[in-house]
């Protein structure tokens, strides 16, 4: 997780993110909340069980959704780091060699994949935003948009042996979600997805049928639910083996009596106060990068 040093909506991305707002605070005050909730975050977790490696932001250039670092890098049980091409020119300046050399300290890491060259042919993959993972069952679902480009889909599955399940989800204002893990999270025995979102009846029945083969209890979210940043979940496990699963407390309080019964029997829910992030147009999971690399003996 990165401490953000300078906190603020990306002008370059509000085009095509519908879940970004307009701040209308001072920059120095809206930073300074944010740093708050990260620190309360990161503390929830610690709490919990969780071992988080804590990254403090770099104070030049500004980045304004270094918070968000899941979008720009994936790592892989069998060892391999993947650096992913990013939409936004502020965005691409999140890259970082020195977080790399300082989980070399901590786990195995055998190669480092950049694919960070294609932006220069305009073709994007924003990391675990843009994918979203069953690593037990080897599917990567993906959401098409100007951040998924299928090209840069095809080579990541083919490098690192996933089978993609691509769609394209429509928001609210009619245009393409920007990002696949707005709209869907992957347990290990449920998933939470926004099938209303996908109107090609072939691929929301593509992925019905996925997630139905693969044994996960579907959790289906309306699209309010979705613009409650619920989909922007993350199941992790704690240092106990206990699985959690962690989302705003907006995200959690939108859900429905029923939801929250369905998902306690798979985790216990760890809401997390985010109001001033998520005007980034990101929530929990967002800032999560996930560590899947084996640890050093």
């Amino acid at each position: 997780m990165i401490r953000p040093g300078r906190f603020y909506p990306n002008p370059e991305t509000a085009a095509d993110n519908a879940f970004q707002r307009d701040a209308n605070r001072d920059l120095d005050a809206l930073t300074l909340v944010a740093r708050n909730e990260f620190d309360a975050a990161v503390q929830t977790l610690r709490t919990a069980g969780v071992n988080v490696h804590v990254f403090e932001d770099t104070a030049e250039p500004e980045k304004p959704d270094a918070v968000f670092p899941n979008n720009w890098i994936s790592t892989h049980h069998d060892g391999r780091i993947a650096l992913f091409p990013m939409y936004s020119n502020l965005r691409r300046r999140e890259r970082r060699q020195d977080i790399i050399e300082e989980l070399r300290n901590h786990y195995w890491i055998i190669e480092v994949i950049d694919y960070s060259p294609f932006e220069d042919e305009g073709c994007y993959l924003e990391g675990t935003g843009s994918l979203v993972f069953d690593h037990l069952n080897r599917f990567a679902y993906v959401s098409l948009s100007n951040r998924s480009n299928p090209k840069m889909i095809q080579r990541f599955a083919d490098d690192f042996s996933y089978e993609p399940v691509t769609f394209t989800s429509i928001g609210s204002n009619g245009q393409p979600i920007y990002h696949t893990n707005v709209i869907m999270c992957i347990g290990t025995a449920f998933a939470m997805v926004g099938l209303e979102t996908i109107p090609n009846k072939a691929e929301r029945q593509q992925v019905r049928a996925h997630l139905e083969k693969t044994g996960k209890e579907i959790i289906e979210l309306s699209a309010d639910q979705i613009a409650n940043f619920t989909g922007n979940a993350i199941e992790l496990q704690n240092r106990r083996g206990e699985k959690l699963l962690v989302l705003s407390s907006r995200a959690a309080k939108a859900l429905t009596g029923e939801q929250r019964g369905t998902l306690t029997r798979y985790a216990r829910l760890l809401p997390l106060e985010l109001p001033t992030i998520e005007l980034g147009g990101g929530s929990a999971r967002c800032m999560i990068a996930t560590i899947h690399l084996p640890p050093q003996l």
